[in-house]
């Protein structure tokens, strides 16, 4: 026992030694595992503190950059001074909002004095600047006193960019303000010193700025915080000229080193249980954990800039890229080209072997676009069946063109897809950076304005940008908001009918409606101009709802045997097409045997399922289907051979030359014959002389249209003719 006794206390010294060599230990790897959180999290949130300021200064230098876009334009000079309100508030104020969101816009004159005002997309009255002057004077004036003094150049030798920016506050809540003198971007238009008239746009700094600044930095919980509420050390002022603080900027704060600490924590209290073995082994744990931690923010990373398709950089990363790339290229006078590419048809291949096979042709497209460039230069997937190369050093266009050339060609080469052959093709735009003015938006712009022109004018091409494609594109736009306002009320477009005689010259069989625009300010636009834009830009199937509609209306209070109708091909890839026009004709009680559908022969090159089956739904319905300008294309016979249309109509640029080329003659005479073999009726268009007429009805042509008989008429014009009248009563009985 004695022995027992006498070891006990050197068993409690040993002990208590331990247990305070372990608690000494413990309080050291503890403290310096937090002192160590604390420097990193302390790091981080600096960092944080500098994204957020740098991004606040991109966001006022993107408001510098959008507001420079129509405040150097002779146009802005010219109709500001000239008070044009409409033109300002569609070019200068809301459309600013629409397209930029800058909340407020003010013009004013060489006095300061409110010409025009808009606040939230809406044009107010002038007086509404009363509010805001005592916050936006200051700027003002400053610019006033820059405009005053001798012009200045920048380091690049260029004249100095005249703007005077500042944060303030309106209605209590901070905002950038901007301030630009409208100026002429040519010499056409002259301007005094002293008179210049001045663009003022505010742009609040709300939740969705903050959150698009924060979002490129992947911080979360980013907000506005006012003065009145407390903020936490993950914040920024918000701080004016005269270094008032108008309100903070703060996210939640990213604190890696607390995280850090959380997930070794248990490690480190299961090393405290176990002897030092064990310790090596949580050890080797937690730098396994710690290397599988950096795998997983490496492959976060990676995905956040490549596709996961195809493992081509994405957009984010691309536009990046192409900024650095210009920025260098600006610095060494190297020209950029940029290549925009859309697959043709790729909805086609979706919809025919399935999405898998979409996936599979993307693969394979974005490998031969990588292999097909330089190392240097990048190919990038922008979504879909879209993709981007940046080219670098390009000597002039042709240097890009050849590459967009072997691009196409490689392209054309067959694909294999879950064991189908597919043959593809790709349009691409192309545009060239200009020197140090060149911006990426902008670039990027061109060539989508370039690919668009490139699918317009037969897809598997490719289509430099041109300067004056900026114009047709916005002069197409603003056709296309016409007639969008047209068809929904706005008037203008009407039907004009031209009969369709027999042979002998005044028995009338039938009339076809033709669509015409009677436009306010251009007057009356050829219909195969604003049908094409209809096309382009997905209105063909309202306007040729409404053309439809109203042709069955008028033929259903007439004597006319039949109204023939133009219906464009896109029409007839609508699966529903069938059952729009079957309800057209129960709206309007016209049966459906008065019905007359012409489209153009191209319908019959596409092959198109859907198309063959609206088709036979229509025909079976009792409507009869028209091919129109016959001769002029490359019909599939064997199509035509198993009667899919009723009648034919021969092309007036066959009839047109009768009477003076036998060639002509022939083909017109085969035509017809060919008409007669597969037992449709045939119709001639454009019969001008007595001449053509003969002829055509000694070839056995007994349908005829053109100027010879009847021009195109207005609906009480052709009611007038002998033969026709109105039939009110017998269009009530049918609906009854």
């Amino acid at each position: 026992m004695s022995a027992r006794q006498s070891s006990s206390p050197l068993t409690h010294q040993v002990t208590l030694t331990v247990l305070t060599l372990a608690a000494f230990a413990l309080a050291i790897v503890v403290g310096f595992g937090f002192y160590a959180a604390d420097q990193a999290d302390h790091a981080s949130l600096e960092r944080q503190k500098l994204f957020i300021a740098d991004g606040l200064k991109d966001q006022v230098a993107d408001v510098q950059r959008e507001q420079e876009s129509v405040s150097v334009w002779d146009d802005s000079v010219t109709n500001a001074k000239a008070g044009n309100q409409v033109w300002m508030a569609e070019n200068l104020s809301v459309w600013m909002y629409t397209y930029y969101g800058h909340n407020r816009v003010y013009i004013l004159d060489s006095a300061n004095h409110v010409i025009h005002a808009m606040r939230e997309g809406k044009v107010v009255d002038a007086s509404s600047y009363g509010e805001d002057e005592p916050e936006l004077a200051p700027t003002v004036q400053k610019l006033r006193a820059m405009l005053a003094e001798p012009p200045k150049a920048d380091a690049s030798g260029q004249p100095a960019k005249m703007v005077a920016e500042d944060l303030v506050s309106l209605s209590g809540q901070p905002a950038i303000l901007s301030v630009m003198p409208l100026v002429p971007s040519s010499d056409r238009v002259t301007q005094a010193p002293g008179t210049e008239y001045l663009h003022v746009s505010v742009e609040f700094i709300n939740d969705a700025v903050i959150g698009k600044i924060a979002g490129k930095y992947l911080l979360d919980g980013a907000r506005l915080v006012p003065l009145s509420q407390p903020t936490g050390p993950a914040a920024i002022p918000l701080i004016d000229s005269r270094g008032v603080i108008l309100g903070y900027i703060g996210w939640d704060q990213d604190r890696p080193g607390i995280t850090l600490v959380r997930k070794v924590a248990p490690a480190l209290a299961i090393a405290l249980l176990l002897a030092g073995g064990v310790l090596l082994f949580l050890l080797r744990r937690l730098r396994r954990a710690s290397a599988a931690l950096q795998t997983s923010q490496d492959q976060a990373q990676y995905l956040a800039f490549h596709d996961t398709l195809t493992g081509l950089p994405n957009r984010a990363l691309f536009e990046d890229r192409l900024r650095r790339t210009l920025l260098f290229a600006n610095h060494d006078a190297a020209r950029v080209a940029l290549l925009y590419l859309d697959l043709d048809r790729f909805k086609h291949v979706n919809d025919t072997l399935g999405h898998p096979a979409g996936d599979e042709l993307v693969r394979q497209t974005a490998a031969r676009l990588r292999h097909t460039i330089r190392e240097v230069d990048t190919v990038a997937r922008l979504g879909g069946d879209e993709f981007a190369i940046i080219l670098l050093d390009v000597r002039d266009v042709r240097s890009a063109e050849d590459i967009a050339d072997r691009l196409q060609q490689k392209l054309r080469e067959p694909f294999k897809l879950i064991g189908d052959q597919v043959f593809i093709s790709a349009s691409i735009g192309i545009a060239l950076s200009a020197g140090e003015e060149t911006d990426a938006d902008d670039l990027l712009r061109k060539a989508d304005i370039a690919l668009y022109e490139a699918k317009k004018n037969g897809r598997g091409r490719y289509q430099v940008f041109a300067g004056d494609m900026d114009d047709l594109l916005l002069r197409k736009r603003k056709v296309e908001a016409e007639l969008r306002k047209a068809l929904n009320g706005g008037g203008g477009i009407k039907l004009a009918y031209q009969p369709i005689f027999a042979a002998d010259g005044r028995r009338i069989l039938g009339a076809e409606a033709l669509i015409r625009w009677g436009h306010e300010v251009h007057g009356a636009l050829p219909a195969a101009q604003f049908i094409a834009i209809a096309e382009e830009r997905g209105l063909i199937g309202d306007l040729g709802k409404w053309a439809l509609t109203e042709a069955c209306r008028f033929a259903v209070r007439t004597e006319l045997p039949w109204i023939a109708v133009n219906i464009s091909p896109m029409q007839l890839r609508d699966a529903g097409f069938a059952e729009q026009v079957a309800s057209i004709l129960n709206e309007t009680g016209l049966d459906p045997a008065r019905l007359q559908l012409e489209t153009t022969e191209s319908v019959l090159l596409e092959h198109n399922d859907a198309i063959g089956t609206t088709i036979a739904a229509l025909r079976k319905s009792g409507i009869r289907i028209v091919l129109d300008d016959f001769g002029t294309g490359y019909s599939s016979l064997s199509y035509l051979r198993r009667q899919a249309i009723d009648k034919l109509k021969i092309d007036r640029s066959f009839v047109r030359l009768l009477d003076e080329d036998d060639s002509a003659c022939a083909i017109v005479k085969a035509l017809i014959e060919f008409a007669l073999a597969l037992k449709v009726e045939v119709t001639a268009e454009g019969v001008e002389t007595d001449g053509q007429k003969a002829l055509l009805v000694g070839m056995g042509c007994h349908q005829l249209q053109g100027y010879l008989m009847s021009p195109p008429l207005e609906p009480g014009q052709l009611l007038a003719l002998p033969g026709l009248s109105s039939d009110e009563p017998r269009r009530s009985a049918v609906r009854a």
